[in-house]
């Protein structure tokens, strides 16, 4: 069997928003993704090499949480363009071979989405069951006790009919109820609506969520909850997500994806190594491609991961653990929820640093490897005035604005992505592309080697991986095929080391760009907050 595309691929994701605006209304949309394609793969060097594309919702939305409120599942909202534009858009990725993955969400609609609208129009409506609702307790007290994700109960009186309907996020983004026949084959046909336009996979957006425990009992209270303390649930979330039914949900959703050549399934998941694992199913019976591992950016959410090599090596370690046979990690430095990576690690004014030992880390590691848009010119999070903030999830904090402001191509004032004010502010105006592709040793510049590094490295994309022994504050780690064995080091200390080499090599990628080249004996010396690869 011929070796499956995604398991090379490098993965960019983009949030259509942010992008590049072409018709001056500052929001960024699918004509202008096309117009930047030759900026994400050309074919050549000069490019970042990008196998594949990941767009944050661009489906019809009340734009309530910016797409993720869908209201029609089988088209493009306007201010993104249209379906031939999105037609247009995956042709030219092809052309430039590009694969392209959609945002699915099938855990929630928006409550603009005619399947809602009927829903809520009566208790015998045909589609009452397709959501769930419930009466108020007895006592007149809500159905159950769980909390929304972005604040309060996650219930909400429907006057119309007098019930309540259930809502995992905003009001405005009722649950849509699996255990119904008629919503999993409706969701389905989405599924195969997009692949017969070429769409070549999804990221499927809260996975694990969309088979809820049958009876919707109360959840736990977590016992690390307090008033004042660090931003968790008040409850652990054992019977809304991740719950045993949702595996056979996801095994027959990998089914549809079967019916087509070459799709993949990628899913936004949240827990254990072991739940993650498990999101991928068996031989026998298959479930996800691939299943999101979040832990280098919140281990244990909503806690930012330590830049530490131990706690590297840990989520490594207890990743390749639990997965199956033959299934391979896929791992992220950061996307549109959380803060981004320079911003999360920069205490001591050293983020731009480890960035980039990040990026050796993140394309040198056995996985499909995700990268958020800007994090190639070092983007951070924008300090967006409160009069400007948009995200109606920020609750206790400024919410998600901050990380997906729009990409940066210039120093202009409209930094080449709109020629008008743009619906979030910009960064710091020294990032960009245009200034990071002049400079050799620019983060841009790492990124664009590292990628082609692993696309000509066949032991990068295809070797096993195996921890080995390392000085303190070095996570060390070794990807062998054959005769051939590459030796990563990623020095998460603030002091020069020394690591000893099991075999001796030449440096093939480094944080330093003028290492590259150097002959390694014994050993090899990778510098602060470094990373090097050796071959």
């Amino acid at each position: 069997m011929s070796r499956e595309w995604w398991r090379d691929a490098v993965v960019y994701q983009i949030y259509p928003r942010s992008f590049q605006d072409s018709n001056g209304d500052g929001i960024g949309d699918l004509e202008g993704i096309i117009q930047r394609l030759d900026y994400l793969n050309d074919g050549t060097e000069q490019s970042l090499g990008i196998d594949a594309l990941w767009f944050s919702p661009t489906f019809p939305s009340p734009m309530t949480d910016f797409g993720y409120d869908v209201s029609d599942y089988c088209g493009v909202d306007p201010a993104f363009g249209t379906l031939e534009t999105m037609d247009r858009l995956i042709a030219e990725c092809h052309k430039r071979g590009i694969k392209v993955l959609l945002d699915w969400v099938p855990n929630h609609s928006s409550d603009q989405h005619p399947w809602f609208i009927e829903s809520r129009s009566s208790r015998d409506n045909p589609k009452r069951d397709w959501y769930y609702w419930r009466p108020a307790k007895p006592d007149g007290s809500l159905p159950n006790n769980w909390r929304g994700s972005f604040g309060g109960p996650a219930w909400t009186l429907d006057e119309t009919t007098g019930e309540y309907y259930l809502h995992s996020f905003l009001r405005e983004q009722p649950d849509l109820n699996w255990r119904n026949p008629e919503v999993e084959r409706a969701m389905h046909d989405v599924l195969r609506f997009w692949f017969e336009r070429g769409i070549d996979g999804f990221r499927i957006d809260v996975m694990g969520g969309i088979v809820k425990e049958p009876n919707l009992a109360d959840n736990p209270p977590n016992p690390d909850w307090t008033p004042d303390g660090p931003r968790v649930s008040r409850q652990l979330w054992v019977n809304n997500r991740n719950y045993p039914d949702v595996y056979p949900a996801v095994k027959r959703i990998r089914k549809v994806f079967d019916e087509y050549e070459a799709r993949v399934a990628v899913g936004e998941v949240f827990g254990t190594s072991q739940e993650v694992a498990d999101y991928y199913g068996s031989d026998e019976e298959p479930g996800l491609h691939l299943a999101f591992n979040f832990q280098f950016i919140h281990e244990h959410e909503p806690v930012h991961t330590p830049w530490e090599a131990e706690t590297l090596r840990r989520i490594v370690h207890n990743a390749e653990a639990t997965l199956p046979p033959g299934a391979q990690p896929c791992y992220a430095l950061a996307n549109h929820d959380r803060s981004r990576f320079i911003s999360r690690n920069n205490e001591d004014g050293h983020g731009a640093a480890r960035a980039r030992a990040a990026t050796v880390m993140l394309l040198a590691l056995r996985n499909t490897p995700f990268l958020y848009y800007g994090e190639e010119i070092g983007m951070e999070d924008v300090d967006v005035p409160e009069e400007r903030l948009q995200d109606p999830a920020r609750f206790r904090t400024t919410g998600r604005d901050p990380e997906r402001t729009p990409m940066q191509w210039d120093q202009s004032p409209g930094r080449g992505f709109s020629t008008v004010e743009p619906w979030l502010p910009y960064g710091r105006v020294d990032r960009n592309v245009q200034d990071a592709s002049a400079q050799s040793d620019s983060l841009l510049a790492l990124t664009r080697r590292a990628i082609w590094l692993r696309k000509s490295t066949p032991v990068l994309c295809e070797g096993a991986y195996r921890e080995i022994d390392a000085p303190a504050g070095v996570f060390a780690f070794e990807r062998f095929a054959g005769p051939e064995t590459a030796t990563v080091v990623v020095n998460t200390s603030g002091a020069a080391v020394v690591v000893p080499l099991r075999r001796p090599g030449s440096v093939i990628l480094s944080t330093i760009a003028a290492e590259e080249g150097t002959r390694c004996e014994s050993s090899v010396t990778v510098g602060p907050f470094g990373a090097a690869v050796v071959l």
